[in-house]
């Protein structure tokens, strides 16, 4: 389990493909890697991906066909920049909301404009997903915790502060970018039951 605040910036220092899986060996800057364990769980642009080996500042992961089908990991390219969040600790804080690191589709960026000193971004999401987005409702967009500020037919707008812009990779958005999308938890377990008819 993640909050959405991301700790660091990588990158992927290499990619090694296997019989059509791929092992990603991830360089961090900031975050320290001292208290990671082969393993232990790491949030990477959204997805929550096994450290299988740590060296220094540097770790490993195998990410699987399925995943590479399902999100943006199949892009990376050596240099690519990744959020990175280790997983939550009992006892730490909940800064953004609950993140599982579970992606549940790739988003496409429609528009980004200045809004005083923050950025709006406008990002169009495959329909299925459109239902579970609701106005003032938490969206993980490359593992980032943001507030949706609006819902239109299949597309959804965020502000990014000059903050989040800085400290995560979202600042380098552009029309065209692809993003790994997590709905709300809440708004997928709300659904789930919504749908299934009540027993007697």
């Amino acid at each position: 389990m993640f909050t959405g605040i991301i700790q660091d910036v990588g990158h992927v220092a290499s990619l090694d493909t296997r019989a059509g899986d791929v092992r990603l060996v991830i360089t961090c800057d900031a975050l320290d890697l001292a208290g990671v364990r082969i393993g232990d769980s790491i949030c990477v642009q959204g997805c929550c991906l096994t450290a299988t080996e740590v060296s220094g500042k540097s770790f490993a992961a195998d990410v699987s066909r399925e995943t590479l089908n399902l999100t943006t990991l199949a892009d990376f390219t050596a240099g690519t920049l990744v959020n990175l969040e280790p997983a939550l600790r009992a006892g730490d804080a909940l800064g953004g909301h609950l993140v599982s690191g579970h992606v549940d589709g790739v988003a496409q960026v429609l528009g980004v404009s200045d809004d005083a000193r923050s950025t709006r971004v406008l990002i169009g999401v495959p329909r299925a997903l459109a239902r579970y987005l609701a106005s003032k409702g938490s969206v993980a967009v490359d593992g980032v915790s943001l507030t949706i500020n609006a819902v239109e037919d299949a597309s959804f707008g965020v502000n990014l502060i000059p903050h989040t812009q800085a400290v995560t990779t979202l600042g380098r958005l552009a029309p065209g970018t692809r993003v790994n999308l997590e709905i709300d938890q809440v708004a997928r377990y709300v659904a789930r039951l919504l749908a299934v008819p009540e027993v007697n």
